[in-house]
């Protein structure tokens, strides 16, 4: 049989761990009639999705992850997961930090892509707990020859300290510290999971804390998070829906569970989609 030469290799694994997820469990041949693809790439697409921490392989398919409360994939794992969710999320995002502001980004692989584009956003006062964050700014913020001397227009980054987790984020006391006497105007938050009943939360315990202090010290919270968030719970929660002022995700998000985020969010950006006008409605041409 003939691969689907339709589906890319990141749009097929994504359907792949939907699949897994969703039916707690997928059979090799179930999958290769849902996707049109051979075996053999099923079982390549399984072994790199095992290798990276988001599902278990069995005999003859594979399983989500046992004890996902508690789980906390790498870095390098996660950012392999749900690329072009995660840049057009990043771009939507980027245009809530206004010039001059002084907002937060906590870790993670879709903040992580957020910086990517605050870059450019002159006169930004940025702190993270995000090891990968503060390098992105870090390389971008020297003018073109390199140098000592920070570009016209470039952020300061303050870089909390802190325990390092496997996700790359700084948490524990210091970090908590640091935050606790600081005021942003946004707070851009990366999650482990989203729902209704737990709010946000995390398998990390620490990082609990120290998200909690975050939000604690935010006038706006901005949630970036792909739409295999929704329905995830870690071990620890840390906020509420309600303590959230905005959502950006990305058009995966199935549309019962975008009316229910409603419900408990006064703003929900679908990233890649025409925004609506002020009285709800598409604006005519």
């Amino acid at each position: 049989m003939g691969d689907n030469q339709n589906l890319l290799a990141e749009q097929r694994r994504a359907l792949i761990l939907e699949e897994v997820r969703r039916r707690g469990g997928a059979r090799v041949n179930e999958l290769t009639r849902k996707l049109m693809v051979s075996d053999m790439t099923v079982r390549r697409d399984l072994d790199a999705l095992a290798r990276q921490g988001a599902l278990e392989k069995v005999h003859g398919g594979a399983v989500p992850l046992a004890e996902a409360s508690t789980h906390e994939p790498g870095f390098e794992a996660k950012s392999s997961l749900e690329l072009s969710a995660k840049a057009e999320i990043a771009r939507a995002a980027a245009g809530m930090a206004q010039p001059g502001s002084a907002i937060a980004l906590s870790g993670g692989t879709t903040t992580y892509a957020l910086a990517q584009h605050l870059v450019d956003v002159p006169d930004l006062t940025v702190v993270t707990n995000s090891v990968r964050v503060a390098d992105v700014f870090h390389t971008r913020q020297r003018g073109p020859g390199g140098g000592r001397t920070p570009r016209p227009g470039a952020a300061t980054v303050v870089l909390t300290g802190g325990v390092r987790t496997p996700s790359d984020s700084l948490v524990g006391p210091v970090a908590d510290a640091a935050i606790r006497t600081l005021h942003f105007d946004v707070l851009f938050l990366g999650v482990h999971g989203i729902s209704p009943e737990a709010g946000l939360s995390t398998p990390n315990l620490a990082e609990a804390e120290t998200n909690r202090r975050f939000v604690g010290s935010a006038r706006r919270v901005v949630v970036v998070a792909d739409h295999t968030k929704w329905g995830t719970v870690g071990l620890s929660s840390f906020a509420s829906l309600e303590q959230v002022d905005t959502l950006v995700t990305d058009g995966a998000l199935p549309s019962e569970v975008r009316a229910e985020i409603e419900e408990h969010l006064p703003d929900l950006v679908v990233a890649g989609e025409p925004e609506n006008g002020a009285d709800g409605e598409v604006p005519e041409a």
